[in-house]
């Protein structure tokens, strides 16, 4: 492999995982209400993913894998892969308690209040912790994802990078309001918020070093499936909800609307 297209695979990988401390800044400065930007940001987040899955990262997946197994028994294990990525992020979430969970929606004000509460401090600290290893299992599978997409298209990698970059920010503030509470550090809080993120990179290197070796079409069309149906997943359990949550359900939907043409309009232009 290439070793610039290596290098630039891991650096787009490494800067989605630790915009989580771009959450841990964003909310140490902002106002409990002033969240429809990060709405919107958000559902063009789940726009940019979704579109990007469905007509592009499925159709690689589709076109690899038919040149393996033949067109029909390509179509299927595209599908089965994709539905295999969905079930796999499904899981994964069904084991983190919801209470502990960066990916169950909440307003930057009640994360607030819940932790400004007068509650044993030893408490909220373990709330903290257990959600940045929350976020390190979850972003595990998004950093290989990331990786893998900038390895075979390095215009799809950026994309997917600046997605996964955007749904990251809510998962820094989850990590570093109740830090922050529990110790009154804010630059405590900072760190182990932006810290959590490096499971992104850390996803790409175990994939990489695991896979190399079987790198081929057979290997790529069934982990771009995969990565589709962890997109879509992530974009409908996770980012609208949360979009809906952080403001007026329209301003979601246009921010899916804008996130779905931008992507769009690149991939005509760019790739």
């Amino acid at each position: 492999m290439d070793t610039s297209a290596f290098m630039f695979a891991f650096a787009l990988t490494l800067a989605a995982g630790l915009s989580t401390g771009i959450g841990s800044v964003l909310v140490f400065f902002t106002k409990n209400d002033n969240t429809k930007f990060l709405s919107v940001a958000l559902g063009f987040s789940a726009g940019v993913m979704i579109y990007v899955s469905m007509v592009e990262i499925y159709q690689k997946a589709r076109e690899a894998l038919g040149q393996v197994l033949g067109p029909s028994a390509g179509d299927w294990a595209t599908a089965g892969a994709f539905f295999a990525g969905m079930f796999l992020i499904a899981l994964i979430d069904r084991l983190v308690p919801a209470e502990e969970n960066p990916h169950e929606p909440h307003r930057v004000g009640e994360i607030r209040e819940a932790s400004s509460r007068p509650v044993d401090s030893t408490k909220l600290m373990r709330m903290g912790m257990l959600t940045a290893l929350a976020i390190a299992i979850h972003n595990f599978p998004e950093g290989l994802a990331t990786f893998t997409m900038a390895i075979k298209d390095p215009g799809l990698g950026i994309a997917i990078a600046f997605a996964i970059a955007i749904h990251n920010i809510p998962e820094g503030i989850a990590v570093s309001v109740p830090v922050y509470y529990a110790t009154g550090n804010r630059h405590k809080a900072f760190w182990l918020s932006f810290l959590s993120g490096l499971s992104e990179p850390v996803g790409a290197l175990v994939g990489y070093l695991i896979l190399f070796s079987f790198f081929n079409d057979m290997v790529f069309g069934v982990l771009f499936a995969l990565v589709a149906g962890i997109m879509v997943f992530i974009s409908l359990d996770e980012l609208l909800p949360m979009a809906r949550e952080y403001g007026e359900a329209h301003l979601a939907i246009y921010g899916l609307m804008g996130g779905m043409i931008v992507i769009a309009v690149s991939l005509l232009l760019f790739i």
